[in-house]
């Protein structure tokens, strides 16, 4: 049973006529005719009562009636689904982050949210070192991740860079200065991220390079945790200075820069390749790629579709 056997059918049904059902549907009253024998042949029912002139119904065509009328009102919303899903109307975009660079996707996240306000957006929680197999398992659809990724069934975009930063409490007597040198902060007590990086390798290979002592006294389980504790004085942190720009701009907490750590974490967005993207996968990277003016964003979206 085709698609256009039951549109054939549907056709003659409304006209009440073979003639002018085939020209509704661009076909000669013949092929209507042999369409629908063919359509009584494989259901082994006879649809139109053939003694009489208006393609009046049997019992087995008023059946299929109801049902054709279904199947293609399905078709039609179908289509319309999808095209909902092209022009950005419905769907789900998720994407995969860890404490950190969650900060970096939440102006983005935003700034998507203004131009597809139909999308949902769900940000999961992630490890970093889990982003690139919760990709392949079609768990999340793009990840935010400061390494590039092993995978050849993956691509990545580099689309920030971070550099790590000296992070004092307002109050501390390093506050005032414009930046510090690594020699001056061996008597300075270190609060420390407990998740081995290599960030935080190379942080202690210059402090050992400059023969300064690292006196990291206390080990938390998140940034989060790790400023609150820099704002109550117990101690100094060097950090990503996009995990602390909030703190500095209220003034909670003070970022310097050292000078002999020019370390930039690189944040690179990741995703299965091209050809498996969402649409709303690929509008997301749209707006990361694009420049930050929202009529930027919008151009570049409206020209996609």
């Amino acid at each position: 049973m085709e698609m256009s056997q039951l549109e054939m059918f549907l056709a003659v049904i409304e006209e009440k006529s073979f003639s002018r059902a085939g020209q509704r549907v661009f076909r000669t009253q013949a092929a209507v005719s042999q369409a629908i024998r063919k359509l009584e042949t494989e259901l082994g029912e006879v649809l139109f009562d053939r003694t009489t002139k208006d393609g009046r119904l049997t019992d087995a065509g008023q059946v299929l009636e109801g049902y054709a009328r279904k199947i293609l009102d399905l078709r039609s919303e179908a289509r319309k689904a999808l095209q909902d899903l092209r022009s950005l109307q419905r769907g789900k975009l998720q994407i995969g982050a860890n404490e950190y660079t969650v900060m970096y996707l939440l102006p983005l996240v935003a700034q998507f949210k203004q131009h597809c306000p139909h999308i949902m957006v769900e940000v999961k929680r992630c490890k970093a070192s889990q982003i690139p197999n919760e990709l392949l398992s079609y768990s999340i659809d793009i990840g935010a991740i400061t390494f590039k990724p092993k995978q050849s069934e993956l691509q990545s975009v580099h689309v920030a860079s971070d550099p790590l930063v000296l992070v004092v409490a307002p109050t501390h007597p390093l506050a005032t200065r414009s930046s510090v040198s690594v020699c001056e902060l061996g008597s300075e007590v270190f609060v420390a991220h407990d998740v081995v990086s290599p960030y935080r390798r190379k942080v202690i290979e210059t402090f050992e390079q400059y023969n300064t002592p690292l006196n990291i006294v206390l080990e938390l389980p998140s940034i989060e945790a790790i400023k609150r504790f820099v704002e109550m004085q117990q101690g100094i942190g060097i950090l990503p200075r996009l995990a602390v720009e909030v703190e500095v701009a209220r003034g909670q907490l003070v970022a310097i820069p050292i000078r002999e750590i020019a370390l930039e974490r690189k944040i690179r967005l990741v995703y299965r390749k091209k050809a498996t993207l969402s649409h709303t996968a690929k509008a997301f990277l749209q707006i990361c790629k694009v420049a930050t003016s929202p009529l930027d964003v919008a151009a570049t979206l409206s020209a996609d579709r």
